[in-house]
């Protein structure tokens, strides 16, 4: 079994939805318990056996590049790559890492935290050279915010519908995935006007039957894109994510 070590992590949104909190700084530099979400991110991965990250990022790229450089992350590897697009949808920014991702690798979003032992079952998992493997939350009701989840239908370990509006669905997209090369070829064939996104992308590999559900029990994780999901991920990160690698030098803000 191929071990992988690279994950490339979407950074480029605006982040519209936190901007009231967070007066102009990029969405993967927002703080939560005093540390910047994509170090939540990065830090979760790394205890995961990650070494090399690839990072697209777009709205404020220059604070983001300025804070990677200011850093001193040892044992990784930080490449990052710039979307001048990234008004667009998110699939515009992982095929603008392409030509960085030749092997197997993990996607994640720079707002979603987790816990390291869910990415580490997650790269343990076995998956052909032409699928893509997303983490699934079978409990529905546990959500934070379920409207603005993405919903996901799985039939076995198959997933054969994903997105926010899905009327049928037993499951919800954490926005962890186990990725081949063969996801770029799928966003391609999708895009409309140059434009796409991780959605359609799954979706596709859905109709294909590529896309397989990997379910993470009990596991915790939160999706930090409004005001209200920040103060929720405060109130829980004692309880639901104490094992995270930076959980002994956080900081109350």
């Amino acid at each position: 079994m191929t071990t992988v070590k690279e994950c490339l992590i979407l950074a480029a949104g605006n982040g519209s939805r936190l901007a009231s909190v967070s007066y102009g700084v990029p969405k993967p530099l927002v703080p939560l318990r005093g540390v910047p979400l994509l170090e939540h991110v990065m830090m979760s991965c790394q205890e995961a056996g990650i070494s090399r990250f690839v990072i697209v990022v777009g709205y404020r790229a220059d604070l983001i590049r300025s804070w990677i450089a200011e850093r001193s992350f040892e044992g990784i590897s930080v490449t990052l790559i710039e979307n001048c697009e990234y008004g667009r949808a998110n699939g515009v920014s992982a095929l603008a890492a392409r030509q960085e991702l030749r092997n197997r690798f993990l996607l994640l979003m720079s707002d979603h935290i987790f816990e390291p032992k869910t990415a580490k079952a997650l790269l343990r998992q076995p998956i052909g050279d032409d699928e893509v493997m997303l983490a699934v939350d079978r409990n529905v009701d546990g959500v934070f915010d379920l409207d603005d989840a993405t919903k996901v239908e799985c039939e076995g370990r198959h997933i054969v519908g994903i997105g926010k509006n899905l009327d049928r669905y037993n499951a919800l997209d954490t926005g962890m995935f186990l990725c081949t090369p063969a996801l770029f070829d799928r966003l391609e064939s999708v895009k409309k006007n140059e434009d796409c996104s991780l959605s359609d992308g799954m979706r596709q590999l859905g109709r294909e039957q590529k896309l397989r559900a990997f379910d993470i029990g009990d596991a915790h994780w939160h999706d930090v894109d409004s005001p209200e999901a920040l103060v929720h991920a405060e109130s829980i990160f004692d309880r639901d994510f104490c094992e995270n690698p930076l959980a002994e030098r956080l900081v109350r803000v």
